[in-house]
């Protein structure tokens, strides 16, 4: 997945822009660089170098473009499943293992990561700092509020449970059942998600 910018709409739908985001794809998945300076340094058509080109491409549209960041999501026993959202601002991979039904559910999998923006897999990889700010901000309103002393650590745990159910993904509702979360989607289906990655323009 490869993030590419330029500053109008209307170039976002220029043909040759389409094409050379699609060959940066392309090369990042061939030749999997580790920063962007390898990515720009590599071979684009002939002679000219992905930097090239983007140079000569910025000169010939007369916006500036940028190669923003990439990633790349490889796995020896599970499947990458991808979904960008209509309008090409809004792209997932997801890892996903198992022997259930990977491309149907690995695909609501990556549309849950795009609408619904989680943080972590499980509340396990949420850092520690978060974990303490949040309860920072549960800690202080609910002070704010003339809360009584003895039942702030409470409140306190309960907003924090609150914000694992709604950025944690497998503790999230499912967005096609909410009756269940994801977790349980996951385990009926007889797959589990390992990693993911979400871009969206501007994050």
């Amino acid at each position: 997945i490869a993030e590419i910018n330029c500053e109008t709409d209307f170039v976002a739908r220029n043909d040759d822009f389409r094409s050379f985001a699609e060959t940066v794809a392309e090369r990042v998945l061939e030749e999997t660089p580790e920063d962007l300076d390898e990515l720009k340094s590599l071979s684009y058509d002939g002679d000219a170098t992905i930097e090239d080109e983007l140079v000569a491409l910025t000169g010939r549209i007369g916006e500036k473009l940028t190669i923003r960041r990439f990633d790349v999501l490889e796995s020896a026993d599970g499947r990458i499943i991808s979904y960008v959202h209509p309008g090409s601002k809004l792209g997932v991979l997801v890892e996903v293992h198992g022997d259930g039904e990977v491309e149907e559910a690995g695909r609501d999998v990556a549309m849950q990561v795009a609408a619904l923006e989680p943080i972590a897999i499980t509340r396990g990889e949420v850092p520690e700092e978060v974990k303490e700010e949040e309860r920072e901000v549960a800690r202080e309103a609910a002070v704010n509020e003339g809360k009584p002393e003895h039942v702030i650590d409470n409140i306190v745990e309960g907003k924090l449970e609150r914000f694992f159910e709604d950025h944690v993904l497998m503790e999230q509702a499912f967005v096609k059942d909410s009756s269940v979360s994801v977790k349980e989607m996951l385990d009926k289906a007889g797959l589990s998600v390992k990693r993911f990655v979400r871009y969206a323009l501007g994050d």
